[in-house]
């Protein structure tokens, strides 16, 4: 009873002055809807690079010619490589029991011509499998078979920007292009897949049969990537321990002091990576957003050992009448805690809002998250408790006598 009647009394004197408990609120408002609009932001940008790399496939490694080493904040392999070949496909299928899937890779910039019209492209030489490990789907057509590439046929299957540059968006299936000197025939066209992580625009591809890359295009007998698909995510640790026994045996680095001519890159491990960068630039933003919830925090302290300078003959009387300190303590410190909660309650309405207005005006990708919203709350409440028990403290030690002698 005692509880509902503080709370009564909290609410009528915060009323009496509408301008200074405005004011006290604002801070903790602010502090929560920013703390819910950064962490929205930083969420979705998680969510987005994480999809992203999901969408490369589904338990994929992927194996590189040379030791990748970074330079600039990218991965990058020093010098031409000759190491993998395509008898190193076959032999990790054929060796490597936690493999699913292999296909080999190679690409080139080169310049594409369609009548008078003409673009700069990435022509890649691969094998049907590619489709099942990398996520690629064609929309139009028909992807070659392994049948096509054994027989080095001139087939290409075209993405969605060189569709666009070549072909001014009407359907290619059936025309026929000119890859370097070599005319191919275009059998399919694939689903748009965007940009991937390192800004490359996978739409300006074009796929043809790597046997006919490799002798008739690239005029290579080496190749650079090999794309593989574990059985599933419990096994990809073992599928890198037999591929890496099968690649040093075939290029007979036996020796242990021999370093590999190879990497394999796991996406398991790059999953693992991006995850920790981003969950630690959403921690970062949210504190510094948290920052304005302290300083909100300060305006409750501030507010409410006004009120108490202002209210000492009240203190003095209530007390004089028989209020305990206790009593005195619990009405400030309720006081404080509807300043928390309320402005906590406003502050999460006005952040999603305004993460709904991030995400329309901007083409950023922002997920409001549960935990934020009663993170963000709870911490409002505690900031109105915690600034609030100093001045109801010290409003409970007031000499009666002396407070009622207060003018």
């Amino acid at each position: 009873m005692k509880i509902t009647r503080s709370i009564r009394v909290s609410r009528k004197q915060l009323a009496a002055h509408k301008l200074r408990t405005a004011l006290a609120l604002l801070g903790i408002v602010i502090g929560v809807s920013a703390v819910i609009i950064m962490v929205a932001i930083g969420n979705g940008a998680q969510e987005q690079v994480l999809s992203k790399i999901e969408a490369m496939g589904t338990n994929l490694l992927i194996i590189n010619a040379g030791q990748v080493q970074k330079s600039a904040g990218r991965q990058q392999i020093r010098g031409t490589v000759t190491t993998l070949t395509l008898d190193d496909v076959e032999a990790i299928g054929r060796g490597c029991s936690a493999v699913n899937a292999a296909a080999p890779l190679q690409s080139k910039k080169m310049q594409v011509k369609f009548g008078n019209l003409s673009t700069n492209t990435t022509i890649v030489g691969t094998t049907a499998e590619f489709q099942k490990i990398r996520n690629f789907h064609v929309a139009t057509g028909a992807f070659f078979t392994d049948e096509e590439n054994l027989a080095s046929r001139r087939a290409a299957v075209l993405g969605r920007s060189v569709v666009k540059n070549l072909f001014e968006g009407s359907n290619p299936v059936g025309e026929t292009i000119r890859v370097g000197k070599v005319t191919f025939e275009v059998i399919g066209v694939m689903e748009s897949k965007g940009v991937d992580l390192n800004g490359f625009d996978q739409d300006d591809q074009i796929f043809i049969p790597i046997r006919t890359a490799l002798r008739r295009v690239f005029n290579l007998p080496y190749i650079n990537t090999i794309n593989l698909q574990a059985t599933s995510a419990e096994t990809m640790g073992r599928a890198v321990t037999q591929i890496n026994e099968v690649l040093r045996d075939r290029h007979r680095l036996t020796k242990q002091q021999k370093p590999d001519d190879f990497t394999i890159q796991n996406q398991a491990d790059l999953l693992e990576a991006q995850r920790e960068t981003t969950d630690t630039f959403t921690m970062l933003i949210g504190s510094i957003a948290g920052i304005s919830l302290l300083v909100g925090g300060i305006g409750i302290l501030a507010i409410m050992l006004i009120a108490i300078r202002e209210r000492t003959n009240e203190i003095g009387l209530r007390m004089a009448v028989g209020a305990s300190r206790k009593d005195i303590m619990t009405q400030f410190v309720i006081e404080a805690s509807i300043l928390g909660v309320g402005g906590g309650l406003v502050g999460i309405l006005l952040g999603i809002l305004g993460a709904f207005f991030v995400r329309i005006g901007t083409s950023w990708a922002v997920s409001i998250s549960p935990d934020s919203v009663g993170l963000a709350f709870g911490f409002s409440l505690l900031v109105g408790l915690f600034f609030g028990v100093y001045p109801a403290r010290r409003a409970s030690l007031l000499d009666p006598v002396t407070a009622l002698r207060n003018e």
